[in-house]
């Protein structure tokens, strides 16, 4: 039987599109040995063998620009990260119940990059993984259950953190110690976002509390990726931060996909709000594609867990993986990678925010380096979102070799995220191909 995924605006959906034979089979054996539960993006899914820089290329040789991936922040095989690993995997990979250096180099190049009073670094193999560890030092810290966050958020796919990730869909319930605020969107809902952020998660603990649920954290993506990469008005976090710590509760900053330079002002999200997080997650971008991710926190925030708890984990924190996330930050030091995302990411602002005058269904622009959002809209003066319309553009683009993806409550927010080493050539081939998809 067929699945339909409807939570998503550029989803295969199996019969709706002829397929060569052999795209066909490889179909059938994806479903047959890997089972229901996987998706393929793009009415017409691709067939990748190589990657290389901002591109991905086919098994046809035709070459797409990739303007969505932050796994491989740093470009498709970057030869400083793929060295790293090589160098690594050749000699010892080891976890963390040995002694190596590599971890200490990375611990000490990561911890350099926030506030002195966040001193210890934990290691995970995923963003899920790092959120799931953060809930249970949190519940071990403040003796709670209870978690506030913003309705359209995505925190990962473990069973715990699954149950504060309502992105996933309403197939994946919420648990019952969970409370949804609105998300803070200065252009939709008008000023004093700070006010409004800070009154709602005021309101969520003390429903939290009025039902018996000790507050035990308020975790935010501090760009709001899920909700539609609100990037304006930096700053509004401060009261709810203070909000939840007053209720006895810690605030956990999910840098997943802000991190590592995204943002061009600041190597992480919350940096931009002047907020000093309990506990940092991190993820994807970290090993520009290896496996790993982890937290950064506290010592106060994590004695009491760290003394009556053993966290051990078999893959995290090895010595290969270790090795390629320390050549990332070598990287974004070396290239100065942070100062492209805030070059270029402004450029691609402004030939996006240009499209406007040609297009009414372009609505609201915003973005914050090389993280950039855009509105389809049927109706620019309501606002009225428009997902079909969003998904004929993401798939149109996708036909022209160019990939991008949506966000958002109503899945009509085109997600640009490219790789961090994006030129202005390739924005304006980006800008070209969108002009060409909006009038479709």
């Amino acid at each position: 039987m067929s699945v339909v995924d409807l939570s998503s605006v550029n989803a295969f959906i199996p019969g709706q599109v002829e397929l060569d034979p052999h795209e066909a089979r490889m179909v059938e054996q994806r479903t047959r040995l890997l089972g229901p539960a996987y998706r393929l993006m793009y009415q017409k899914p691709l067939h990748f063998v190589r990657g290389e820089g901002v591109w991905l290329y086919d098994a046809d040789g035709r070459r797409y620009l990739d303007t969505y991936n932050n796994v491989v922040s740093l470009g498709h095989c970057h030869p400083d990260v793929v060295e790293a690993i090589t160098r690594q995997v050749a000699t010892l990979c080891t976890n963390t119940r040995y002694l190596h250096e590599t971890i200490l180099k990375l611990a000490e190049g990561l911890l350099s990059t926030v506030q002195s009073d966040l001193s210890h670094m934990m290691l995970t193999c995923s963003g899920s993984e790092a959120n799931d560890l953060a809930y249970r030092i949190a519940k071990v810290r403040t003796g709670g259950t209870g978690v506030i966050i913003t309705e359209t958020a995505y925190h990962g796919i473990t069973d715990a953190v699954s149950q504060f990730s309502p992105t996933l869909g309403t197939a994946v319930p919420l648990g019952a110690h969970v409370r949804t605020v609105a998300a803070p969107a200065a252009y939709r809902s008008g000023p004093n976002v700070a006010e409004r952020f800070t009154r709602d998660v005021e309101a969520a603990i003390a429903d939290l509390k009025r039902h018996g649920i000790q507050p035990a954290m308020l975790i935010v993506d501090s760009i709001f990726t899920s909700d539609g990469i609100l990037s304006e008005e930096p700053g509004f976090l401060k009261g709810a931060v203070e909000a939840i710590r007053k209720a006895g509760g810690i605030f956990v900053a999910d840098e997943v996909q802000p991190g590592f330079g995204r943002t061009g002002s600041h190597m992480w999200g919350f940096q931009r709000h002047g907020v000093d997080p309990d506990i940092v997650t991190l993820g994807k971008p970290m090993g520009n594609g290896q496996p790993i991710a982890g937290l950064l926190t506290r010592h106060d925030v994590v004695e009491k867990f760290g003394n009556n708890s053993r966290y051990f984990n078999t893959f995290a924190g090895n010595a290969v993986s270790c090795a390629a996330a320390a050549a990332v930050l070598k990287v974004i030091r070396r290239d100065r990678i942070m100062d492209n995302a805030r070059d270029v990411g402004a450029y691609l602002l402004e030939r996006v925010s240009a499209l406007r005058s040609r297009h009414d269904c372009l609505g609201h622009v915003r973005g914050a380096g090389l993280f950039v959002a855009a509105d389809i809209v049927s109706d620019r003066e309501t606002q009225a979102n428009d997902r079909a319309r969003t998904t004929r553009v993401v798939n149109a683009m996708r036909d022209n070799g160019v990939l991008i993806s949506a966000c958002g409550k109503d899945h009509n927010i085109l997600k640009i995220r490219p790789p961090l080493i994006f030129s202005r050539e390739n924005v304006d081939l980006f800008v070209d191909v969108l002009d060409e998809a909006l009038a479709v």
